[in-house]
């Protein structure tokens, strides 16, 4: 039986609802930010401590044994347990080990494209830097480019806004060329940068793409050279330079080693929001998912608080009645918050149990919006509970919480075995014909486009390597 440590709460006022939305929308880093915040400014706030399992010291609920140790002998093994736990209870794990699994059926963990980058710019960066990157790197989009707002990062921060286009420009520098930009322009200026530091670029390159790049994506080319007053054929030579040469979506390059760099070191300079493993590392057995609380302890309203208001004036007590309001409502908005990620993860892990055991290529394509039906809340709950938060696989890969709802991933990962496994290179035609085979019916412009986001090759590109 599913175990849950949560309360069942009443209907929520919209003040409720909105900081709950806004909780959730926050990763653990973040979370404790918020926290701390809390505590700094509300003196009604308190966090005390919590009673430990003597065995395995996780936090136990208030009422009831472990968990994990006391789980009933005649608990169904496909339900897996969910429970919130503070990070220190299982952060940094030293007892694992890589034999306990095989190499496959999933990915090193070095395809990760946040934790490739950072390992190559963290040694530049000072500590406050690394954060940034960090908070940068993990709110990329599939494309590579960040999906957070420079403004609001400097303000998160408390820092001016150069300090974080500082950090970008560095992320924009490392492998692959171009990622961390706002938009494919900007990630092909950096690109052309790049280049004439070592070759000489075409005139004119960087004046279309940085004025005339929409007319670019709509290979308006007569209109191009007209505004720059010069021939057709020598925009298209330009236009033929950029497309060899440059790529506007960094994340879908060939970067690393065909995303396996070569350093073996699997470290990661981020922490998963939520970790999925197996009870006692025993792949036959019923997952467990953790979800990180930042903090040791239980936040409550303080009792002390409570009592001390009453023999205080009347002015005092209106604002110490304030403190106590904004508490009770900051406790019971972080409460549905950790109660909504509890049911998500519960949900996906149940669905996704076969891509969690088995591998990426049993991923089941599922969409934000059907989860939301499922657990009978709005699509925009889902969307900001899976927003910027990170998970780490019974294997210690860690991956976006959206890679849960990649309906490409299955087919990417076919479509690796199907070039690893090739005599000679196969066209892009030629692997669309055996996706059909596996049951994967996709068009071959789409073939091309995972292809490239593998970081594979076109065929004569891999038979000339």
């Amino acid at each position: 039986m599913l175990q849950y440590q949560y309360q069942v709460h009443k209907p929520i006022t919209t003040a409720h609802l909105a900081q709950t939305m806004t909780l959730l929308s926050l990763s653990a880093f973040e979370l404790k930010q918020q926290i701390d915040s809390e505590l700094a400014s509300n003196p009604a706030l308190e966090i005390i401590e919590e009673r430990r399992c003597p065995h395995c010291k996780r936090v136990l609920p208030e009422n009831g044994a472990c968990p994990i140790c006391s789980r009933p002998m005649n608990s169904d093994i496909n339900e897996p347990i969910v429970y919130v736990s503070p990070m220190d209870d299982f952060m940094p794990r030293s007892d694992y080990d890589d034999s306990d699994y095989s190499e496959e059926p999933f990915s090193p963990v070095t395809d990760d494209l946040t934790s490739y980058v950072i390992k190559q710019i963290a040694p530049e960066l000072t500590k406050d830097q690394q954060l940034i990157a960090v908070h940068l790197l993990t709110n990329l989009d599939d494309d590579g480019f960040l999906s957070v707002n420079l403004m609001d990062v400097a303000r998160y921060f408390h820092v001016p806004l150069s300090a974080i286009e500082d950090v970008q420009k560095i992320i924009q520098l490392a492998d692959p060329i171009g990622v961390g930009s706002l938009n494919p322009q900007q990630a092909l200026l950096v690109q052309l940068e790049v280049l004439s530091d070592a070759n000489t670029i075409p005139e004119y390159a960087y004046e279309i793409i940085k004025d005339y790049m929409d007319l670019l994506s709509k290979r308006q080319h007569a209109e191009i050279a007209k505004k720059l007053r010069i021939s057709v054929q020598r925009v298209e030579k330009i236009v033929e330079y950029i497309s060899d040469n440059l790529n506007p979506f960094p994340s879908r390059s060939h970067w690393g080693s065909v995303r396996n760099p070569s350093s073996p070191d699997t470290n990661v300079y981020h922490r998963p929001d939520v970790l999925i493993s197996f009870a006692n590392n025993d792949q036959k057995s019923q997952l467990i998912v953790e979800i990180v609380m930042p903090y040791t302890g239980t936040l409550q309203v303080s009792p002390l608080y409570k009592q001390t208001i009453k023999g205080t004036d009347a002015e005092l007590k209106d604002a110490m009645k304030g403190d106590l309001d904004k508490a009770s409502l900051f406790v019971k908005c972080l409460q549905q918050r950790n109660h909504t990620m509890q049911r998500l993860m519960h949900e996906l892990v149940m669905i996704q149990k076969p891509y969690l055991t088995k591998g990426e290529k049993f991923l089941k394509p599922i969409t934000r919006a059907s989860l939301a039906g499922e657990l009978e809340v709005h699509e925009s709950t889902i969307s900001r509970a899976v927003s910027g938060k990170s998970v780490q696989l019974p294997n210690k890969k860690i991956v976006p919480l959206a890679a849960f709802f990649d309906r490409s991933l299955s087919a990417r990962t076919i479509l690796r075995e199907i070039v690893s496994s090739e005599s000679k290179p196969l066209s892009d035609t030629e692997i669309q014909k055996k996706l059909s085979e596996r049951g994967i019916q996709v068009a071959r412009r789409t073939v091309a486009k995972y292809r490239a986001m593998e970081g594979i090759l076109p065929a004569h590109l891999r038979q000339a390597t």
